[in-house]
């Protein structure tokens, strides 16, 4: 009958099926019953029977089906029939719904397997039977449907037969079929299966609903898949180049194993000793060779050939100029499992032509006989990557044994290989070389353990590397030189012996995201001339400092975290300079950016803090545009500048540190200009011994120990600085120090505005001092061998809490056209036997509150308290034997002292100790004494930084 005359009584079939019933999910068993419906023959696209070769077979059972189908069979009881019959029935079923839906599918011609390579080859058991014998389709039907009585249940009369179908068209069913179709247990009809492969499974699936859904069971497709190819997971071959395994419940195929099944089978097998299985694989058309080299002769003419290479080891030299695929096939870790080794070429070779080759899980190995083989192999590769070609290589395991050759090569103009999630470790050379302008993709590798540099990337390479993991080598983690460039994105680098990444000779990387940490050397070295762009990484917990920068290196630092160094985070020197941008710099052992040796950096727009050590340390003759950062909470000076060294600070926040601010010392010089410093827990500003810097226009308050310390021969020019709100003097000079302070705004101190001491000096002009606690201006000699001597010219001292100028203590001055006005405890207050030299000066509208005190008949100490120390008359009492560190005011001698032998000492600054209620009797004029502790006449001294010099 014709293929025409079958499909126009196709509908009068399917009318009979009950619409009530709804196809179960694909995979899942069906539940006993008698319907119909089960026997709709389903529709299977052309493309999924050509990709097994089943087009035409399934016309061939067609037309078989078809011829069997007019024969008419009496209705006799079942158990009555012979094996045979039940076998026959079965296959008479099988080919009426394989012919049946035949008609309904597009033909395609079949490709022939060549007869070298021909089903008749294979011979490998299926998965689900490795145990057991492999029997043909027509043996597994026959052994599981042969009759025996036990089969059925006993009837107690015959059952009726019925014959479904149209007898015009002679389709239908005999009663034997008609059981195997619709009765026999979904269990008995998987074993039958099971012993299929998978071209006589779809043949199976085009007879019914019923048929189609057992047969694309998942279990029954995924023992088919493991017997195959091996593998644990599907795998997936979504476009060119590209191979994924997916868990089952993750992928979004119903049956998953049977849909890679479908896209792995035009592939080409390599398996070992393959000749010694022997048999026939009827219901498969798949290629195996026992050598990759036979197996890539035969691919010559495929355009996009796929090889799988099953497990073993392949002592062989594959050279790759085609478009080719070659992946392992093996359970477990693929990888491991299938071995590529060559002993003296490189393994795999990739040459011009290979724009779109595919190499996965395998393992690459290069293993010469001994480092002393005659045969020279420093140019051999595990693999090795030449010009104008682009293979993705994924997966892989690649080993080299050589001394003298890198694991990967990937070299010259037009090299563009994709390697992703390879492991490259434990070689005796450098793990990958990327030279001579090539370029390359590098993803999500393993790098560690090699025995010199993880990665050389040189001559001009520019590869782009993401997310790999570079670790424990014995050298440097990746280093760039020779102009190499590259870009290098959230790469995990770490323990390896030297730098994490180095830069030399002119390269030009760019760094962005990437984890660079517990180098034994430090993180990032960029010397001789080096460059590069280091954006956005964490550098931190590196042996040494976390960048170098030395010998004409320029490159650019931003936008980084670099902390918990176990020495430094930046050290720049020898000549090194630099763009250090937007950085958090922090909890480093020693300073968090380290200038010196004539290096010249550009600083600027960082957070520097909370170091074990100090902030920025500049010294031996450092340099460098130090701006915009902040500088905070560090345990030593926020910035040290020392020996010879002239940076240039402007803009910057330095606060809140446990020590100095800025300490200038052993000629330290340079500009700081434009700051802001205060809240630390000594001096904002620190100027000692030769050091002699330019301080203009800086915000100086919050000093715990006052805001500028000029002392031991420190020098300086302070200009127009605002120094106010310290808890100690606006400016101290001392110990033979000479700075210049011109147009500075000096004031809100909690004790005087300036502090000149031991020998201090100075030159003091045009500046505002004014709402100090004590004297706007305190001259003092003390006990030092050089007499203070500073001069003041036109200053304005004013509003202050007590004396304008106050001179004690054998110092001197030179005081010329100064205006001195409304001071509480007068204009000019000068010890006895205090000299200075005057010009000019206007003092004015000063309140005197000293001379009220004494004409009132008050105690002083109620107008100074402790805290403040007013000149006037010094009594002490030898009846109550005072020394002269026991001062007593004049009113507390005419009151509490009256008719005791008293002395005059001088006139000088000090408060009363007698209203103070340190001596023995109670002062009458002060009532109930405030405790204290015998405080000195003079200011309290500062206290000197204990700064350590430490140098890397």
């Amino acid at each position: 009958m014709s293929h025409q005359a079958i499909r126009s009584n196709l509908p009068q079939l399917r009318k009979r099926r009950i619409a009530k019933k709804k196809l179960l999910r694909r995979g899942t068993p069906l539940k006993e019953g008698n319907n119909e419906e089960k026997c709709e023959v389903p529709i299977m696209q052309s493309a999924e029977l050509d990709m097994f070769g089943l087009v035409g077979g399934a016309a061939d059972a067609s037309s078989a089906g078809t011829s069997a189908m007019h024969h008419h069979h009496p209705p006799y009881h079942l158990r009555r029939k012979s094996h045979n019959f039940l076998l026959t029935n079965l296959k008479m079923a099988v080919a009426a719904g394989a012919g049946a839906s035949a008609a309904t599918v597009t033909a395609s011609p079949t490709t022939a397997s060549p007869a070298c390579i021909s089903a008749a080859t294979a011979g490998l058991p299926s998965a689900a039977t490795s145990s057991t014998p492999v029997l043909s389709p027509t043996a597994a039907i026959t052994a599981a449907t042969a009759y025996c009585p036990s089969m059925l249940p006993t009837r107690k009369r015959p059952r009726k037969t019925y014959f479904t179908g149209d007898s015009s068209t002679g389709l239908g069913c005999s009663p034997a079929a008609h059981y195997l179709l619709y009765e026999l247990p979904d269990e008995v009809l998987l074993t039958i299966f099971s012993y299929l492969y998978e071209r006589d499974l779809c043949h199976v699936a085009q007879v019914c609903k019923r048929f189609y859904t057992i047969a694309n069971d998942n279990e029954l497709w995924k023992n088919l898949y493991q017997g195959l190819y091996e593998y644990d997971l599907p795998l997936f071959n979504p476009s060119p180049c590209k191979f994924d395994f997916v868990q089952p419940e993750e992928c979004d195929y119903d049956n998953p194993w049977k849909e890679s099944f479908k896209q792995l089978y035009h592939g080409v097998h390599v398996r070992e000793n393959y000749h010694k299985h022997g048999g026939k694989e009827t219901g498969r058309s798949v290629a195996y060779f026992e050598t990759i080299q036979a197996a890539f002769d035969y691919c010559d003419d495929m355009e996009r050939p796929l090889v799988l290479i099953h497990s073993g080891v392949y002592r062989t030299r594959l050279i790759i100029e085609t478009n080719i695929s070659l992946i392992g096939a093996a359970p477990g870790n693929v990888a491991e499992n299938v071995i590529l080794e060559e002993e003296r070429e490189s393994t795999v070779l990739f040459n011009e032509g290979a724009q779109q080759a595919y190499l996965g899980y395998v393992t690459i190995k290069f293993s010469p006989h001994s480092c002393n083989d005659t045969v020279q192999h420093h140019k051999h590769y595990a693999l090795e990557i030449q010009e104008n070609c682009a293979p993705t290589i994924e997966h892989c395991i690649i080993r080299s044994v050589s001394h003298l050759g890198a694991a990967v090569s990937v070299s010259g103009p037009g090299a563009d290989p994709g390697i992703r999630h390879c492991e490259i470790s434990d070689c005796e050379n450098v793990g990958l070389i990327i030279t001579d302008r090539a370029q390359g993709h590098y993803e999500d590798n393993e790098i560690s353990r090699n025995a010199l540099a993880g990665i050389w990337v040189k001559n001009y390479a520019n590869p782009i590397m993401r997310r790999n993991h570079i670790h424990h080598g014995k050298d440097v983690g990746i280093f760039c030189f020779d102009g190499g460039q590259g870009y290098f994105e959230a790469n995990d680098i770490h323990n390896n012996r030297i730098a994490g990444f180095e830069v030399k000779a002119q390269a030009n990387p760019t760094v962005v995201r990437c984890e660079i940490h517990n180098g034994q050397t430090g993180g990032i070295y960029v010397h001789e001339h080096g460059m590069g762009q280091f954006i956005e990484n964490k550098i931190h917990s590196n042996k040494y400092a976390g960048v170098w920068i030395t010998s004409n290196s320029n490159p650019t630092i931003r936008r980084n975290e670099i902390y918990n160094g176990l020495q430094g985070g930046v050290y720049i020197f020898g000549d090194g300079r630099g763009l250090i941008e937007h950085n958090n710099i922090y909890g480093n052992a020693l300073a968090g950016i380290q200038i010196r040796t004539n290096s010249d950096p550009i600083v600027r727009h960082n957070k520097i803090h909370d170091g074990q050590h100090g902030g920025i340390y500049v010294h031996e003759k450092g340099q460098g545009l130090i701006e915009c950062n902040e500088v905070y909470a560090n345990t030593l000076a926020g910035v040290w500048i020392t020996t010879g060294s002239t940076p240039t600070l402007r803009r910057n926040r330095i606060h809140s540190g446990k020590q100095v601010g800025v300490y200038f010392y052993d000629n330290g010089h340079g500009l700081l200009e434009d700051n802001d410093i205060f809240n630390h827990l000594y001096s904002g500003v620190q100027i000692r011994t030769g050091s002699n810097p330019i301080i203009r226009r800086n915000k100086i308050w919050g000093g715990q120990n006052g805001g500028v310390l000029v002392y031991n021969g420190g020098l300086g020019l302070l200009e127009q600085n605002e120094i106010f709100d310290n808890a100690m003097a606006g400016v101290w000079i001392k110990t033979d120090s000479n700075p210049i302070l011109r147009r500075n705004k000096i004031y809100d101190g909690r004790e005087a505005g300036i502090c000149i001491f031991n020998g201090g000096k100075g030159l003091l002009e045009e500046n505002e001092i004014f709402r100090n606690a004590q004297a706007g201006v305190l001259i003092s000699t003390q006990s030092h061998p050089t007499q203070s001597h500073p001069s003041l010219r036109r200053n304005q001292i004013y509003d202050g809490l007590a004396a304008g100028i106050e001179i004690t203590n054998n110092a001197t001055a030179t005081l010329e056209h100064n205006q001195i006005f409304n001071n509480r405890f007068g204009g000019l207050c000068l010890a006895s036997g205090v000299n200075p030299i005057q010009r000019g000066n206007k003092i004015f509208s000063n309140h005197d509150a000293v001379e009220k005190a004494v004409s009132s008949g008050q105690c002083l100490y109620k107008i100074s308290s402790y805290t403040s120390f007013p000149m006037h008359d010094f009594f002490r009492c030898r009846t109550c034997n005072t020394t002269e560190r026991n001062a007593i005011c004049v009113n507390c001698i005419k009151t509490c002292h009256n008719g005791h032998v008293v002395e005059f000492i001088r006139h000088d600054r000090f408060f009363c100790d007698c209203g103070a209620g340190t001596l023995n009797n109670q002062c009458q004029l002060q009532g109930e004494p405030t405790q204290d502790t015998d405080t000195l006449y003079d200011s309290a001294a500062p206290i000197e930084s204990q700064s350590l010099m430490a140098e890397v």
